[in-house]
């Protein structure tokens, strides 16, 4: 999603004003998938927001800093996406300790939850029900999150970090052709809340302004009071009566079902440092986010599967099949086995464990695909080419999450995914406040996936639901070269693997591994696939091997940054999906 910084053109009298621009007011900033040079680069899908985390660089910030900076401004600018209405996972490499640590940001389930908290009647509500609903919204976790990575690693105040996208907010940006279709595509939701017509009704036009008032007043409460404005204060019960008593419309016919957040819930929350999932793929550290996400030990896992072939190889078709493979088996073991540790023991440690992938790989033919969803294994007890029990298929989630990826002149990086779950979250804007709220609990399964079977992502108090965010930090004798993630849903998972082995196994340009048309199979009888990967001739080949594909649109938008080996700094986006991304260098080369 790319747009340009238009000029203060009148003060906003309103929750938000759309007008037209002119050439005289704004310019729109450049669309650029590539960055290289020194001092510090950063990679978002928005231009407005990666240069807001560039000045951050300039003026001497590092790259928690700038991560935050950038993040808020997202808020402002791909609202649809992130904000602080929502959660999501920080990984951080501390250049001086040559650490990599994370912060788990990740929303939670009101108290009053129960694992039966979407079913009425003995039946999963549907799941477009479940979305728009006070249901599904958790204890927002992105503010403690800012507040937590600057006090641990940051060199500015929560107050310095927010200013640029509070300013951004009140003066506005232009609206772009991505902007346009997602509000558009979200017009009947929006119409049916109060709050969320007047800010994003009637729907934008492509080149007009767009203020957000509300949100600039927002982020001046968080400035001047902290987060506590939110966990213990004034924007906290606007939030809780927004999710008790949701703003519908009197004419709505929609079933909007309220939830039971509290101020304690708020009051409650904590956005825990926990340890990176950790695994070596050829020779490289590669570190990720631990449950509650899938990401790290669902990536580590299979590129533990891949490590048992020579990809560097294999014909293309023969790699793509592994990688497809190697994806539907690392799946079923995270449907089985992974979510939020505090409520389940999750074996972290032996589905990371290369004795562990040796078992799985071998199931791997090179001849035939296999035919649908497979079972798990049981990493506690790995049996050769073993399975454990029944199919485990993967249950669906929004894609329409963010990422960024700075790095800064002292070669601290950081790898932030943020979302509030689907296209518009909840669709349910805060009155006043200018931010939609998440719809993160619809990540919980409904019903246990497999009957009979134990299920460790069913809801319950306190608990957080799976999350398939992957920000992805790779080292070389501890020093970073790579770092990388994407938003998609489960897709998020496939986008980051298939980069890393296409960059790190197949000699691709990182702008190349980037660029190229995406397939991603996760535990499924069908592989979703990109049009541009359907029109080339590797669907027939794979065909031929018994892979089965089903059209969809983009998969993934990822940003990434690498460490060259003269020193400088790579920073690479999406040229074309979400519109295309926005990479930045403090100084260019």
């Amino acid at each position: 999603m790319l747009r340009s910084t238009s000029t203060l053109a009148a003060l906003a009298v309103v929750a938000a004003l759309a007008v037209p621009t002119t050439a005289a007011q704004a310019t729109e900033a450049p669309r650029e998938p590539e960055a290289v040079g020194a001092g510090g680069v950063v990679a978002s899908v928005d231009p407005d927001a990666s240069q807001i985390g560039i000045d951050v660089l300039r003026r001497g910030g590092n790259a928690v800093d700038a991560a935050v900076a950038t993040a808020a401004a997202l808020g402002v600018t791909d609202p649809f996406s992130a904000g602080i209405g929502g959660g999501g996972f920080l990984v951080y490499y501390d250049a001086k300790t040559r650490k990599v640590s994370t912060i788990d940001g990740r929303e939670t389930a009101p108290a009053a939850a129960t694992e039966n908290l979407f079913v009425e009647n003995g039946k999963p509500i549907p799941f477009p029900e479940a979305v728009t609903s006070g249901l599904s919204v958790g204890v927002p976790g992105t503010p403690r999150t800012w507040q937590r990575a600057l006090q641990r690693w940051g060199t500015i105040s929560l107050d310095k970090a927010l200013k640029p996208a509070e300013d951004l907010a009140r003066r506005g940006f232009t609206v772009d052709a991505t902007f346009h279709r997602q509000v558009s595509e979200n017009a009947a939701r929006f119409a049916d809340f109060t709050s969320s017509e007047a800010l994003f009704l009637p729907v934008p036009a492509v080149g007009s302004t767009f203020r957000n008032p509300d949100l600039a007043d927002t982020y001046r409460a968080l400035r001047k009071d902290g987060v506590s404005a939110l966990y213990k204060g004034g924007i906290g019960r606007d939030v809780v009566k927004t999710v008790t008593q949701p703003p519908v419309k009197p004419t709505s016919t929609r079933n909007v079902r309220p939830g039971a957040m509290t101020m304690t819930d708020l009051g409650n929350y904590n956005a825990p440092q926990r340890e990176p999932s950790h695994t070596t793929y050829r020779g490289l550290d590669v570190y990720g986010m631990a449950p509650p996400s899938s990401g790290g030990t669902t990536v580590g896992e299979a590129l533990n599967i891949l490590e048992t072939t020579k990809l560097a190889d294999e014909s293309r078709t023969q790699y793509l099949h592994r990688f497809l493979e190697a994806s539907r088996l690392s799946f079923a073991d995270r449907n089985r086995w992974v979510g939020d540790p505090s409520f389940s023991d999750v074996p972290t440690k032996e589905l990371l464990s290369q004795e562990y992938a040796d078992t799985r790989a071998c199931l791997i033919s090179a001849t035939t695909a296999m035919a649908g969803a497979v079972a798990p294994g049981d990493p506690r007890n790995p049996k050769p080419c073993g399975t454990d029990g029944t199919e485990a298929p993967t249950p669906y989630e929004g894609t329409d999450t963010t990422h960024l990826t700075v790095a800064d002149r002292w070669g601290n990086v950081a790898a932030y995914t943020l979302t509030i779950e689907q296209e518009g979250g909840s669709g349910i804007v805060v009155p006043g406040r200018g931010f939609l709220l998440n719809n993160e609990l619809t990540d919980f399964s409904f019903t246990p996936v497999t009957p009979g079977v134990p299920d460790p992502n069913l809801p319950g108090p306190g608990k957080r639901p799976r999350s398939s965010m992957s920000p992805t930090i790779v080292l070389d004798h501890g020093k970073p070269v790579l770092a990388l993630g994407s938003p998609g849903g489960a897709s998020i998972i496939t986008t980051v693997l298939h980069v890393l082995t296409q960059r790190l196994d197949r000699g691709l340009t990182l702008r190349q591994a980037i660029e190229a048309p995406r397939a991603s199979q996760r535990n499924a009888t069908n592989t979703q696939a990109e049009a541009a990967f359907l029109a080339t001739q590797d669907d027939e080949a794979l065909a031929a091997l018994g892979h089965r594909f089903t059209s969809t649109g983009e998969i993934g938008a990822v940003t990434a940054v690498e460490r060259l080996p003269d020193g400088r700094w790579r920073a690479a986006t999406e040229p074309t999906r979400r519109g295309g991304g926005a990479a930045r260098v403090v100084w260019p080369r």
